[in-house]
Parts: structure tokens; sequence; C-alpha cells
């Protein structure tokens, strides 16, 4: 495999983390971007641990000038980027009547500004170099999902982004798709466990016996989703969503 330069937003744990330690293993130099660099060094370490190269780098994914700081900081450290994983997610969670302004504009920005300007960053250094990968995380919320009317708006917006960028990017040898994990069991769905009031492990058994497969899904999961569209056999692969849930969800 042709190694290249990753960057993977919101990459200090979880789904993040499990790309970034894949994408290395794979053979690529990888860029751990996360809110604080300092969250972002675990990452590092595991990847340089098992031999690979990592950089962790501190940026707010909503914010332009930090954005194109930290693209620069790449490609003047690792090499130009030709892949990108938007993954950097919160959430806010809560009924329509109950959710401010602010919850939904802070998922918003994160989620969909955030990969807009980083899919606008790196784009120039992928269309000269006239191959690219762009991978956005949506989620089986895209479909609906009582409380997060901001949160499934935004990953339905990414599947939306994600095959618009496949059709403006395609002529220049630039891939983009998505990959739409389901219950992963992350510090996220803990968080979502507290915030309802029910113990994590009953959380889990509970979302195992509505799957299909009859197990909840782990970070390395989606992470081998990922893995394969970023690859060169994915070339002919654009504008699509994977739905990584143990079973049909569209």
């Amino acid at each position: 495999m042709t190694s290249r330069t990753a960057i993977v937003t919101g990459a200090a744990r979880g789904i993040g983390a499990a790309t970034a330690r894949r994408l290395a293993a794979d053979g690529h130099a990888v860029a751990v971007i996360d809110l604080n660099e300092a969250d972002a060094q675990d990452t590092v370490k595991a990847v340089e641990a098992a031999g690979g190269t990592a950089l962790a780098i501190g940026a707010d994914v909503s914010d332009e000038a930090a954005v194109a700081s930290a693209v620069e900081r790449v490609a003047a450290e690792l090499g130009p980027p030709a892949i990108l994983v938007n993954n950097a997610g919160i959430l806010r969670d809560n009924l329509l009547f109950k959710m401010t302004a602010g919850d939904w504009d802070a998922v918003m920005s994160v989620h969909l500004r955030g990969a807009f300007l980083m899919s606008r960053a790196v784009q120039p250094h992928m269309v000269e170099a006239e191959w690219g990968r762009i991978v956005n995380l949506s989620s089986t919320s895209a479909l609906g999902n009582r409380g997060q009317a901001n949160y499934a708006a935004a990953k339905a917006g990414m599947q939306g982004l994600t095959k618009t960028l496949a059709i403006e990017l395609g002529r220049y040898g630039v891939t983009a798709n998505a990959v739409a994990p389901g219950f992963i069991q992350t510090e996220m769905t803990r968080a979502t466990a507290e915030r309802i009031g029910v113990p994590f492990e009953d959380f889990l058994a509970h979302a195992a016996k509505e799957t299909p497969v009859g197990r909840v899904g782990q970070p390395e999961d989606v992470a081998a989703a990922v893995a394969y569209f970023c690859s060169e056999d994915a070339g002919f692969v654009s504008g699509q969503v994977l739905y990584v849930a143990g079973g049909p969800k569209a």
C-alpha cells in the first residue's frame, strides 16, 4: 500500500482514535486532530508504540482560521494530506421543546461546518496530487432519532455534503464517502446512558438485543469501514453511505 498523509478529526478517543490507529497500521502518517492537543497525545503514543507515525494537533474544526493553520502544519510536518476523515462531533441531546438554539448551533458547527471547513482546506492538496479520499462520519440517527433533532439533522447533512463532494471532486481523482455507524460502544454512548439514567451495562445489553448480529459495535468496526474507503481498492466507489450498524438500516 502506498503510504500517504491522513487527517482524522475528533481522534483523541472512540471512533476517531480507532480510525487513526487503523490508518497508521495501514502505513499512513496520521495527523490526530482534536480540540485540545494534549488530549490527542494518547492516540499519537498508541500509533508510535505500534511503529507508526503520528502528529497531535489541537484545533477547533468549526474555526476557519484554526482549520487553515492545522492543515498547513500537517502539510509542513507530515506531507500534503491525501486522506481526510471528518469524525469530530459532539452531542447536545434534548427533546425539541427543551432544545436551545445554542444546542442546535453547537452541534451544527462541529459536525457540518467542521466537515465543510476541513474538506475545503484539504482539497487543493488532493486536487494537485490527483488523488484523495474524504470520509465523513454520519450515523443511523440521520434516519431520525428521538431527542436528537440537532444531531440527526447534522448527520443527514453529512450525507448530502458527501454526495456533493463526490460530484464536484471526482474528476480530480478524489472520492468522498460516508460511514454511518449504529450503536457503538464509546464514551459518547456511555454519556447518553448517564443522561437518561440507565446503567451502561443495561444500555449495552438492550442495544445488543435490538441489533440483528446480537452485539453492539466497537470503534474498530467503524475504523475498518473507513479504511476501505481510504484504500486504493475503493477508487471507483464514491458518494456512498455505508451503514455499519449490525443490520439493515436504509
